[in-house]
């Protein structure tokens, strides 16, 4: 039956919800504290797994069209640029997968976003509506905002991000971990650069204590930097944090020269850079009524490009839950099931990813790919996974 469904949140991750919960019949209103729709950061990844999703939207061509489809994944060492493994994108992935990997503007998927769920519903979403909690019953459930105002539904959908105030409610503070990581992000128009600085690939460079990844975003108009580095100097957890040029230069001297010419080519007042913390995934994140999704389920580190992904799989796996049990308690358990295996491992590979990334010597970096071929790793179980066919049980 069709249900009236509150999510909370605007992002990626609420919106590609809505969508799919709008597109099979639901009722959807969206909550969101900002007075303007929008998204801030440079570069997001969608993989086959997370695509399957977005076809079934009506949304693939579109975001073709915005994005960059790379030829690899390749890494790459931090000084001589030598390529230590590389494994295929573009043809190989559609093919393999179904399909295709496509990097974007995270503030033009979420205009994609947004515009497919407006179409659905013009009405669905309200802005300048920040959560203070909400109160459950037998009945539905009541979302209370700090502006004294509320909103009725059947079903609470969480998805306002790390810091959730309704998985807060539900579950108690999660306890934010610094990870002695912060990252950088930094976006240079391809004008700037010279020719073939870098190839139209995923480009990891990866050496003691930090790496870069560099891949290109607008049909290969923008260049995306990202460099997370170990430092004991926390900073805010935001990613709108301007950074000096300078300590980014610092941080990256004696790598390759690609990495920097990016690096002078920036926006000198345009460098951000936010303290990464690791927070553990919950394992119980449903009630009767009320349940949570994307980061404010399983935060993630960005260290797999997954982190996207996992919420737009986590909104369509809701979708077919809900079809498939008699009551919003069994759907949620349903749902809540089929997701904290995976979620949770891809929690702990993208954990384990930031080690891997930073070993302190190149013979460690070496030895350390020697033993694992992650194309093969991934395809086998990552990018293989199909939210819309997968066996629910």
């Amino acid at each position: 039956m069709p249900y009236k469904i509150l999510i909370a949140g605007a992002g990626l991750g609420g919106l590609s919800a809505a969508a799919c919960l709008m597109k099979a019949g639901h009722r959807v209103e969206i909550y969101e504290q900002a007075p303007a729709l929008g998204e801030i950061g440079a570069g997001i990844q969608i993989s086959a797994n997370a695509m399957h999703v977005l076809r079934d939207l009506g949304l693939e061509n579109v975001i073709r069209a915005a994005g960059v489809q790379p030829a690899a994944y390749v890494f790459r060492l931090f000084d001589s640029g030598e390529e230590i493994q590389r494994f295929s994108l573009s043809a190989e992935h559609e093919t393999m997968h179904g399909a295709p990997y496509t990097q974007l503007h995270r503030a033009d998927f979420h205009d994609i976003l947004a515009h497919k769920v407006q179409q659905l519903d013009p009405a669905s979403i309200h802005l300048n509506r920040k959560v203070a909690g909400y109160d459950e019953d037998g009945q539905g459930i009541t979302l209370r905002f700090t502006d004294g105002s509320s909103a009725r539904g059947d079903l609470l959908v969480a998805a306002d991000g790390l810091k959730s105030v309704i998985r807060a409610q539900m579950l108690g503070a999660a306890v934010a971990t610094y990870t002695g990581d912060a990252a950088w992000r930094i976006t240079v128009p391809v004008e700037r650069l010279p020719k073939d600085t870098i190839e139209k690939a995923m480009s990891v460079f990866v050496g003691p204590g930090r790496h870069a990844v560099c891949y290109y975003l607008r049909g290969g108009a923008l260049l995306n930097f990202v460099g997370c580095v170990e430092t004991e100097d926390v900073s805010e957890e935001s990613w709108t944090v301007r950074f000096p040029w300078e300590r980014l230069k610092d941080d990256y001297r004696g790598w390759n020269p690609a990495i920097q010419t990016i690096i002078d080519s920036a926006d000198k007042e345009a460098c951000y850079r936010w303290s990464l913390h690791n927070r553990p995934p919950a394992k119980n994140w449903s009630s009767g009524h009320v349940t949570l999704l994307g980061d404010a389920a399983h935060p993630t580190l960005p260290y797999l490009a997954q982190g996207a992904a996992m919420a737009i799989e986590d909104g369509a796996v809701l979708t077919r839950a809900l079809a498939m049990r008699e009551t919003i308690g069994e759907a949620l358990q349903l749902y809540q099931r089929n997701r904290v295996d995976r979620t949770s491992k891809i929690v702990a590979q993208s954990t384990a990813n930031r080690e891997l990334f930073h070993l302190p010597s190149e013979a460690a970096i070496r030895a350390a790919f020697a033993k694992r071929d992650q194309g093969a790793d991934r395809n086998k179980w990552l990018y293989s996974y199909n939210p819309l066919t997968v066996e629910l049980t």
